[in-house]
């Protein structure tokens, strides 16, 4: 899944404010990127999926993500905000970053599953977290995610 993050899928300096416009703002790019082909679809997996529980993580970071039928192929969309984002999390702090995680509905979830595992590992390394918030740019935020995904 490494090649489904590409430097077109980070955004940095997003100024959502809240979880809901953090969701909006990733079905709707997902949309404009050709990873979806329904905002609303889209919108509601994610929404569904942070009912069952928060995708806030530790350290500034979420992993939100959505299985949709809506779903073309499976990719990952990078947000780094402008402010800190509050978002239910397990150290009860905002957030600073969202790496979204876009599955379609057919996928068995084993993918799925790897790459939620290798991101949620890749965060509990400072090396990995400092690489994504101080990348200059998306290219370096992409390098980052990668060599993640790849340990």
């Amino acid at each position: 899944m490494s090649e489904t993050v590409t430097a077109s899928h980070v955004f940095l300096g997003n100024t959502a404010t809240s979880v809901d416009e953090v969701l909006l703002f990733l079905s709707e790019k997902a949309v404009e990127l050709g990873i979806t082909d329904d905002v609303e679809s889209t919108l509601e997996a994610f929404k569904n999926r942070e009912a069952e529980g928060t995708t806030g993580m530790m350290g500034g970071f979420a992993i939100p993500h959505c299985k949709s039928a809506s779903v073309s192929d499976p990719c990952i969309v990078v947000l780094r905000f402008s402010e800190p984002v509050e978002w239910q999390t397990m150290d009860k702090a905002p957030i600073d970053c969202a790496i979204a995680l876009f599955i379609p509905d057919g996928e068995l979830g084993t993918e799925h599953l790897r790459i939620l595992s290798k991101l949620a590992a890749s965060l509990m390394h400072e090396d990995f977290c400092r690489a994504i918030k101080g990348a200059a740019d998306a290219d370096a935020v992409v390098a980052a995610i990668n060599e993640g995904l790849e340990n």
